[in-house]
């Protein structure tokens, strides 16, 4: 071959490339105008997974002579989410402070008379005031007791 024929074919491969770079990027500027941020998106209950990482908590109530509630609650997360995933787990920390300052701020009499849709929408607004990256939908008690 001589140095013109190579010449020609580099030139067509360098056209080809520069064609699939440009096709390539209109096709991803497209494409993500359509993206829609996962955190977002009601969950899918088939494929959510439960989170459960905050475990069981003992937590003694504002009675003179403190009762001690016992507490075990999780929630429905995404887990196709990686970035909320990992802010769930970096604050399993707060939310167990959060569990701790409310309930062992009330007095176990008060405990009897909330319901357990107000625990849980307390507790459900304040873990969703501290996250920044998706927001909880519902918790839900495994565990729920009052100990005399």
């Amino acid at each position: 071959m001589n140095k013109e024929k190579i010449f020609k074919i580099l030139i067509i491969l360098l056209l080809i490339i520069v064609a699939v770079l440009i096709i390539g990027t209109i096709y991803g500027l497209n494409l993500g105008e359509a993206r829609v941020n996962i955190s977002t998106l009601p969950i899918n209950y088939d494929q959510a997974q439960v989170f459960s990482g905050i475990g069981q908590i003992r937590v003694p109530t504002a009675d003179p002579e403190p009762e001690i509630v016992i507490i075990y609650l999780a929630f429905y997360y995404n887990p196709g989410d990686r970035a909320f995933s990992e802010e769930l787990v970096l604050r399993i920390r707060d939310f167990k402070d959060i569990i701790t300052e409310y309930i062992g701020s009330l007095l176990a009499e008060d405990l009897h008379e909330n319901n357990e849709d107000k625990i849980k929408n307390e507790l459900l607004r304040s873990f969703n005031s501290i996250l920044r990256l998706g927001q909880i939908e519902e918790l839900f008690f495994r565990d729920f007791m009052i100990l005399r």
